[in-house]
């Protein structure tokens, strides 16, 4: 075979490896992409049903219930709730009315089985998603309450 035939086979193998690696460089990215949605987009069924993702918002005041390392709470982003259910130790600073971050699945359509619950770490920081959830519930009812 010439050099130059060898060459251009050389170059079609190593193109040919690059986007086998580039292909699982992606999948196994997007196998680990997790979205964020509010409270409002789970109750109107714009959350996957199947798939993993994170709910936040604040926790609803009274919702906290414990039971052993069991915990069921609410969380709200001042317009519709969605109840979350999560087995293990809760962060320190977690507590009713603050801002939480819970990832995991929705188990019946309705309930939320978290994974992991993040919590705030300061009276300063909530997470961007969060307050931009709150911002937007704040917003729908200054404008409804402005067209009654």
């Amino acid at each position: 075979m010439k050099s130059r035939h060898q060459r251009l086979w050389g170059i079609g193998l190593g193109l040919l490896l690059l986007c086998g690696a580039l292909f699982f460089v992606l999948n196994a990215f997007q196998s680990n992409l997790v979205f964020f949605f509010t409270p409002s987009q789970v109750v109107a069924g714009e959350a996957p049903q199947s798939g993993a993702f994170r709910v936040g918002g604040l926790v609803k005041p009274g919702s906290i219930e414990r039971n052993g390392m069991a915990v069921a709470f609410v969380v709200t982003d001042t317009q519709r709730e969605v109840p979350v259910r999560y087995v293990g130790l809760l962060p320190d600073l977690f507590k009713e009315g603050k801002g939480v971050v819970a990832q995991g699945r929705l188990e019946g359509g309705q309930l939320f089985v978290a994974s992991e619950v993040l919590a705030k770490h300061d009276e300063n920081y909530m997470p961007p998603e969060a307050q931009h959830a709150l911002d937007q519930a704040a917003k729908a009812r200054t404008g409804a309450a402005v067209l009654r």
